[in-house]
């Protein structure tokens, strides 16, 4: 009797098997809108924080307005082209930039091609001048005069030209990641005195070492000229191409295809500081839409690059951001997968602000400033002096 009520006892305190299994079920779907909830919140945050290392798209694209090819360039006084004709008694007193360039189109090479003659007769210019600008004073007025018909032969050749401006030397360091994942900081190397250059880009990658790429040269009649292109990645031998001006040929260490050698022709990277140089001496001149053409050589061949200006954006750094106009490379042939994109920035005077180049499998590389080992030089108006920092509108990072 006593087990039988033990048992009965027992029967009525178990819950039923189907509560039993309604409670599990139950149990069951609470962990798995738990997981589902936590994978969700993990993908935004993939998703965040990978779109920061994604290049811009624009929203729409811009619609083509000119298409510039390398041209010769001239060497002029400073300010020419942005300062009127001065009076005659000032004419001494400008003071000449160290290296500005300037672009002649062929249509005005007549003008720049006359100035020897007016040399050989600075009586005749020294009348037409003195008449035009000011009346000239009874003292030294030959010699004055003499001085502005040639500065104003310069002002006329150089307004018909496009300025060319080299970067001010500086070591800058750079954010890198590797299809979105942060990396080691990266550096660029620049220096020039606007006779020569060089420039050194070192990239960290993991399991695979330092990509590093070199380029050094010279500044010639079309701008930036480079001699030599050294290109290592990781614990691979050296590829080296090499810009034999004397034979006007273009020749690789890592393949016996030699190319002739165009006028304006760059590297991969010199090519970034030629469209600095560029676009430092006339940033008004790229507007979006605009596109430059470049014949770049790499470490086995060349062709032509078209760079197009996508238009001023802000480029997110560490602690804010800062103006930068962007630059994109654009398909070369149809199915061209490879991209790269160029951001500029007038604060740096027109350094890169950020480089993202995308592989056609998909891989991005890119880097992103972060700051100065040695501080570059701003853009401004002086270029006799490149070092001094901007104090202008844009010079400075905006805080988020």
């Amino acid at each position: 009797m006593l087990s039988q009520a033990t048992a009965s006892i027992s029967e009525r305190m178990s819950p039923a098997p189907s509560a039993s299994r309604g409670r599990r079920a139950l149990r069951w779907v609470a962990v798995l809108l738990v997981v589902v909830l936590l994978h969700w919140i993990a993908a935004q945050w993939v998703e965040r924080h990978r779109s920061i290392s994604q290049p811009l798209e624009p929203d729409h694209a811009p619609v083509q307005v000119a298409l510039l090819k390398p041209e010769r360039v001239e060497q002029a006084p400073a300010n020419t082209a942005l300062q009127p004709a001065a009076p005659a008694h000032r004419a001494p007193a400008r003071k000449p930039a160290e290296h500005v360039l300037t672009i002649t189109r062929p249509e005005a090479r007549h003008a720049v091609t006359a100035a020897p003659v007016a040399d050989s007769a600075p009586a005749s210019a020294a009348s037409e001048t003195t008449s035009a600008v000011s009346p000239a004073s009874s003292t030294g007025a030959a010699a004055t005069a003499t001085a502005s018909a040639a500065s104003g032969i310069g002002n006329a050749g150089a307004s018909q030209g496009v300025k060319f401006s080299v970067p001010p030397s500086g070591d800058l360091q750079y954010d890198t990641f590797y299809n979105g994942v942060r990396n080691q900081p990266g550096t660029i190397h620049w220096t020039s005195d606007g006779h020569t250059y060089e420039m050194v880009v070192a990239v960290p990658l993991p399991f695979v070492g330092t990509f590093t790429y070199a380029s050094h040269g010279h500044v010639d009649a079309f701008g930036i000229a480079p001699d030599q292109y050294i290109e290592k990645r990781g614990r691979r031998a050296d590829d080296v191409t090499i810009f034999n001006r004397t034979d006007r040929q273009i020749a690789f260490t890592r393949t016996p295809t030699t190319l002739a050698l165009p006028d304006g022709a760059q590297d991969r990277f010199s090519m970034v500081m030629q469209l600095a140089s560029l676009v430092r001496g006339d940033p008004a001149a790229y507007q979006p839409g605009v596109t430059r053409e470049f014949y770049v050589a790499d470490n086995d061949s060349g062709e032509i690059w078209p760079i197009e200006t996508i238009g001023d954006e802000s480029v997110r750094i560490p602690g804010g951001y800062v103006e930068a106009r962007h630059f994109m490379r654009l398909p070369r042939r149809e199915g061209d997968r490879r991209r790269i994109d160029v951001w500029l920035a007038p604060s740096l005077g027109w350094l890169p602000a950020r480089l993202v180049q995308t592989e056609p499998n998909g891989t991005q590389i890119e880097l992103r400033w972060r700051g100065s080992v040695a501080t570059p030089g701003s853009d401004s108006d002086d270029t006799a002096n490149p070092s001094a920092p901007s104090d202008g509108p844009g010079g400075a990072i905006e805080k988020p």
